[in-house]
């Protein structure tokens, strides 16, 4: 997980925490495979005791596996980047208007 320090999200964003919740291997139904983010009140610096979905997506309506995010950074760019061990990869999110 990681605080959001850059600039390429809303500014809402500023401050957030980013994690990566790598999934689950021995459930009948699969949990995690997935980024969330969780959101604070920034008039305090706590944590609005929530959480919502950033990216999902990793695992098919059947089932099936094809990522498990891993660990999560912000880039020097304000971009997140995220890592997954289900194919090895490196992913760069940003923010479109």
């Amino acid at each position: 997980m990681c605080f959001y320090t850059g600039d390429k999200f809303p500014a809402e964003y500023k401050g957030d925490i980013f994690a990566a919740f790598h999934g689950s291997w021995n459930r009948k139904k699969r949990t995690g495979y997935k980024i969330v983010r969780v959101p604070f009140d920034h008039s305090n610096g706590k944590a609005l005791g929530e959480y919502e979905d950033f990216i999902t997506g990793f695992v098919a309506p059947e089932g099936n596996v094809w990522g498990r995010p891993v660990g999560i950074t912000v880039a020097k760019d304000g971009s997140l980047l995220f890592s997954e061990d289900g194919n090895g990869t490196i992913w760069r999110v940003t923010y479109g208007r």
